[in-house]
């Protein structure tokens, strides 16, 4: 273990109000207030005789409105992601994916009993009868069928057999599934005819849930790589197994990057255009050059150090909550597991007050980026413990990140490393009591 400690700096002031807070309580207000509207008007549309076909309408309303959520959830809009992070909104997303295969289920199943009680037909032939007879029916089968497809290969026993790009193949079909419900809604949705204002307020819903995706997913990165036409400027091995890549464009000072967040790299060669791999800025950003460090930990990163200068990139972001934006005390402490030293370099650059980092590797050849962190650490005055060793016994166990830190309590933790490692770590700060609010990480990946 190595200790770096030099004089304090001036202490950042604290924020008042939680942008994660802001942030969360306005979409659950909005989602509020939607549910609110469409019991608004499934009352004032009017029940039909028969209670199975008023619950199957029901459901079906509230299926139209958690796949609308959940396009705003995955639209990737910067000012949602800033505050609560891809992880968290990544993580929501697919929960409400099974609650809209569970509504949608339960919509179709109702409707075709309720229906099957009044006819002659049993529900398998009363489900083929409205499909061939009734205009839109088909169509919320079919959408029906994609989006079980769609939940089957989300399910974690599937996802963690699929590559990624095979996964997000599949599930480019939900827009489908999207377009199919939405023409459905509008050709027998009792509640989207039943006034001028139902109508209103669907089509409201709608095109601000796909307008949201347009934007977010397409118009904005475009804007941003035709604006700035990032290049690869360097190609610097730090290690054996680790590089890292500098990026440099036009008018860099105007992308709203900051330490510790990450972007969707694509760097357009024949054999690389095709894959988006996330990697986290390992330097702050400083309106010049952009810089990421990867660890060759798969074909993708592997393939890193043979970039060549000049090769045109596509980058989607600035991604992640992983920022100084959501400081709430004065002074921090910065763990870092391996490669995930890299946002918690970027951080240490740009923060302001006391900080304390601690650096986690198996051995003294594994600290990427150590020298820097050295020097950062003396220019900002911070503490930096560098521990190594293997993981067991646990050298940031309750005891030991007490005696590192004894005031770890008062201070913020920004955490990033391999999984295992920092759900240790969230179990060690629990232990000792840091508030939750005071506890940052992110668990980005591109499936979630």
């Amino acid at each position: 273990m190595t200790t770096v400690q030099s004089p304090t700096a001036p202490p950042a002031p604290r924020k008042a109000i939680r942008p994660r807070v802001v942030a969360r309580t306005g979409l659950y207000s909005l989602l509020a207030a939607n549910v609110a509207a469409v019991l608004y008007f499934f009352f004032a549309a009017g029940f039909a005789s028969n209670t199975l076909i008023v619950l199957g309408r029901l459901f079906g309303l509230f299926g139209a409105l958690l796949m609308a959520f959940q396009l705003l959830l995955v639209a990737r809009l910067p000012w949602l992601d800033r505050r609560i992070g891809m992880d968290r909104l990544t993580s929501w997303h697919r929960w409400t994916g099974f609650s809209v295969l569970w509504t949608l289920l339960s919509h179709v199943v109702f409707i075709t009993f309720g229906y099957a009680e009044s006819s002659s037909l049993d529900p398998v032939n009363q489900l083929i009868d409205l499909a061939e007879t009734v205009e839109g029916v088909l169509r919320a089968v079919v959408a029906l069928g994609i989006i079980i497809v769609i939940g089957v290969v989300s399910a974690r026993f599937a996802r963690r057999r699929l590559a990624y790009e095979t996964w997000h193949f599949i599930h480019l079909y939900t827009y489908v599934a999207v377009l199919l419900a939405f023409t459905h809604q509008v050709a027998v949705g009792t509640s989207f005819t039943s006034s001028p204002a139902a109508t209103a307020y669907w089509y409201a819903v709608w095109g601000v849930a796909l307008a949201s995706v347009f934007v977010g997913r397409l118009v904005l990165p475009l804007w941003r790589n035709w604006r700035h036409q990032l290049r690869v400027s360097a190609v610097v091995a730090e290690s054996d197994n680790v590089v890292s890549v500098y990026v440099t464009g036009r008018d860099l000072d105007k992308l709203p990057a900051r330490a510790g967040q990450f972007f969707l790299w694509r760097f357009l060669t024949k054999d690389r255009w095709w894959q988006a791999n996330p990697f986290s800025l390992s330097a702050a950003p400083d309106g010049n050059q952009l810089r990421l460090t990867a660890k060759a930990a798969g074909a993708g990163s592997a393939g890193l150090r043979h970039l060549k200068v000049g090769t045109r990139v596509f980058a989607e972001g600035p991604y992640g909550a992983f920022t100084a934006m959501h400081r709430t005390r004065p002074e921090a402490v910065l763990i870092a597991g391996g490669v995930g030293v890299t946002p918690i370099r970027a951080l240490l650059e740009e923060l302001h007050g006391h900080a304390v980092v601690i650096y986690r590797v198996a051995t003294d050849r594994d600290a990427v980026l150590h020298g820097e962190l050295v020097e950062l650490a003396h220019a900002k005055g911070a503490e930096l413990h560098l521990v190594t060793g293997p993981p067991v016994p646990d050298k940031l166990a309750p005891a030991e990140l007490a005696r590192l830190v004894p005031d770890i309590t008062d201070r913020d933790v920004f955490l990033c490393g391999p999984p295992p490692m920092m759900n240790a770590l969230i179990g060690s700060l629990r232990e000792l009591g840091v508030p939750k609010q005071q506890v940052h990480f992110e668990r980005f990946s591109l499936a979630g």
